[in-house]
């Protein structure tokens, strides 16, 4: 090794002794070179013990090599993610100096590290997604886990308020995945640095019991071994055995669940019986061994584990047997291979070093090589994914909200469905959004780590063309449902308006038969859209009259709906049709009855006034068609085009609870978007009753007021007056 022109930490002497022993002289130079670089890049920079923050990075690059076993392209990015992160470099310059492949890994560090957002217990399983999901190369997440290791093994030099945050995190995000991955040695030292930062006195009591009963548990261990011991001796099988004591997280984890204390966890401690024999023979010589072991002790066969037959799916081998002696003392005994307990401690790594060679295995660049084949051939990462029981998918994302909170989508998702993911009453309102402060619409599609921010309106509502922008299962139906509702809200204004018509026009039909009849002349197939669109003021009243009281013929009735209005609108039959381009008469509304388009109507000719047009329901009508009735004409108005500008007055009564007038008005101007002339409200022994002036186009518009007036909690009665 060359003389260094800086003193090195200690940390990089052990690390380059590490490397030595692994690589070969051009990976040991490019190793020195990235972290001489690392160190000239974060000079000044400390940690919050005062110790160079380089530390950090070459501590965490031994656990990378050493402990997962990663190659030199994971222990140069390791060495320089930090200096690129904290803006020091840039990505160019790394890739100039140590290749694509380095630079790639050293991206992706930086974008997992950049993710802080606020975590909840509920949001764990979308956070670890999520990182995983930035992580289409293996190598980054074993890397970040050892990041992660390394910052816990430092943490009591951190602020207060930062250990705890790094362990809640570590606990229910890092830890998961190490176990996924079969990183069970990184995991359960994870587990244990958390718990001593979240419950310091619990910790430390069940690490002074394990003390205390050490010296007991090693000499139950050595007499419990004594006759295996020497039957495995004259077997000729060649071994070494470990005794693992449950880790401090562990035991605490059983006291939690079941209640007990520290004396009373019954599987402390395991046995461990590794053996050094040739791949084929691995089955047999496990099998052979827990033959030996319940020669001289019971096994409970409930708590027998086979995962040697089939392995777990992150690779995890041994053969589990859980025993007990004749003082009733259980134990549990772990047989396993050196090849699978190396796959027990260094998960994926040493699972893929070995899997389908010989025992003397693959290097660590060869494992990887063997990791990118595999996703090369397989569709997307979901598939490697699934093979290393990590459950993530290219076929989602994760969104923000500007608070911190982190939503799951499906790929191509939009605006409009992070809206609903929300709230319904959030998607149905939503108008656009700002995506990282930028203003879009809501068809723009989201992509994985967007802030977003939806913006609404309250007179916006969902449309049908929205099920054609929308892509999650949940907005598309919520959108139904409105619609649906919406739809429902109509028809049964549309029906109470034709019931209160067909009342009016004194007709001998049933409601069935005039919709059967009304149905077939607008080739509408069910009544419920018929009605629909009756109260969307999509159908002249007078022409629904003449359909239902048989005035159109049966041939009339079969032509298409634009043809038969032509006909009508050009056969007055004498009738005055009234609209706004009757220039050539004189003519004004009746203030007696004050009619609206869609009123049954009839025309009176005033001797100094000119026309003058009343409902025909007037209360006048009866008198002047008595008296005069060689000045009376029939009128109409003509389809769909007299829709003017209305006054219309309605008499409400109701309670008188506070709120209510408040509530009506809102209904009428908010709801409905129509506008109030005037409103005279007055209160008398508890009630309240007045009238409102409105401005309507039509008699629809009426009924659809009286309609929302009524579904008001305290409103008794609404009704239209003449005056």
């Amino acid at each position: 090794m060359e003389t260094p022109t800086r003193p090195l930490l200690p940390a990089e002497t052990r690390l380059f002794e590490v490397a030595r022993r692994q690589f070969s002289d051009y990976s040991n130079a490019m190793i020195r070179e990235a972290s001489d670089l690392a160190a000239e890049k974060l000079a000044g920079e400390v940690r919050y013990n005062g110790e160079p923050f380089l530390t950090h990075p070459v501590e965490t690059a031994l656990i990378v090599c050493n402990d997962i076993g990663l190659g030199r392209n994971s222990t140069v990015a390791t060495l320089v993610q930090d200096a690129v992160r904290m803006g020091r470099m840039g990505l160019d310059e790394v890739e100039k100096r140590f290749g694509p492949e380095v630079a790639k890994v050293t991206k992706a560090l930086c974008q997992i590290s950049d993710i802080d957002p606020k975590i909840s217990t509920e949001q764990v399983d979308n956070f670890r997604e999520l990182i995983l999901s930035y992580a289409t190369d293996p190598r980054v997440i074993l890397i970040k886990l050892a990041d992660r290791l390394e910052v816990m093994r430092s943490l009591e030099d951190f602020p207060a308020e930062k250990r705890q945050k790094k362990s809640w995190e570590t606990l229910h995000l890092y830890a998961e995945i190490a176990h996924k991955l079969g990183l069970y040695a990184i995991k359960s030292e994870m587990e244990d640095l958390a718990l001593k930062y979240s419950y310091p006195d619990e910790y430390a009591h069940i690490v002074q019991k394990l003390a205390d009963t050490a010296a007991e548990r090693q000499q139950f261990i050595h007499g419990f071994l004594v006759p295996i011991e020497a039957k495995l001796a004259a077997s000729g099988l060649k071994y070494h055995i470990k005794s693992r004591t449950k880790s401090v997280y562990s035991i605490w984890k059983k006291m939690k669940q079941t209640g007990v204390p520290f004396e009373e966890v019954f599987d402390v401690f395991a046995i461990r019986i590794v053996l050094d024999c040739p791949p084929e023979q691995e089955k047999q010589a496990c099998w052979n061994v827990y033959s030996i072991a319940t020669d001289f002790y019971t096994p409970n066969p409930e708590r027998m584990r086979d995962w040697i037959s089939i392995p777990k799916s992150n690779g995890y081998e041994s053969l589990h047997a859980t025993v007990v002696t004749k003082t009733g003392k259980w134990v549990e005994v772990q047989i396993r291979t050196e090849r699978m307990d190396e796959v027990a401690e260094r998960g994926v790594a040493a699972h893929w070093r070995y899997k389908g060679v010989k025992q003397t295995g693959l290097s660590s660049e060869e494992w990887l090589a063997r990791l990118r084949e595999l996703i090369e051939n397989t569709d997307n990462v979901l598939n490697i994914a699934q093979k290393l029981d990590t459950g993530i998918s290219s076929k989602e994302i994760f969104v923000f909200t500007p608070t911190g909170d982190l939503r799951k989508l499906r790929e191509g998702a939009t605006v409009l469905d992070f809206a609903y993911e929300i709230h319904s009453r959030i998607g149905e309102t939503c108008t656009g959004a700002r995506i990282n402060h930028r203003i879009v619409s809501i068809r723009e599609k989201l992509a994985n780590g967007d802030v977003v921010e939806i913006l609404t309106a309250k007179n916006q509502k969902p449309k049908p063309d929205w099920l054609n922008i929308v892509v999650t299962g949940k907005a598309r139906q919520r959108i139904k449902v409105f619609l649906r509702e919406e739809q429902a809200k109509a028809a049964d204004l549309g029906r109470e308006i034709l019931e209160r018509k067909m009342r009016n026009w004194k007709l001998t039909l049933t409601m069935d038969e005039a919709i059967s009849l009304l149905c077939k002349y607008y080739k509408i197939k069910t009544g419920t859209e018929f009605y629909s669109l009756l109260a969307e003021e999509k159908f002249s009243l007078s022409e629904v009259k003449d359909i239902v009281s048989g005035n159109l013929t049966s041939a009339y009735a079969e032509k298409p709906r634009s043809e038969s209005k032509t006909k009508k609108e050009s056969d007055n039959d004498g009738c005055l049709v009234i609209d706004d381009t009757l220039k050539q008469v004189s003519y004004k509304f009746g203030k007696c009855c004050n009619p609206i388009f869609g009123d049954e109507i009839f025309a009176f000719v005033t001797v100094t006034a000119g026309i003058t047009v009343h409902r025909a329901d007037c209360p006048n009508g009866t008198r002047l068609r008595e008296r005069y009735p060689y000045r009376m004409l029939p009128a109409r108005w003509r389809n769909d085009t007299a829709k003017g500008a209305f006054r219309a007055t309605i008499r409400i009564q109701g309670e008188d609870r506070p709120g209510l007038v408040n509530q009506i008005t809102e209904t009428i101007t908010k709801d409905l978007k129509i506008n109030i002339r005037s409103m005279n409200l007055g209160n008398a022994a508890g009630s309240l009753s007045g009238l409102i002036n409105i401005e309507v186009t039509s008699t629809q518009m009426v009924d659809m007021v009286i309609h929302n007036l009524l579904k008001i909690k305290g409103v008794q009665k609404a009704y239209r007056i003449n005056n």
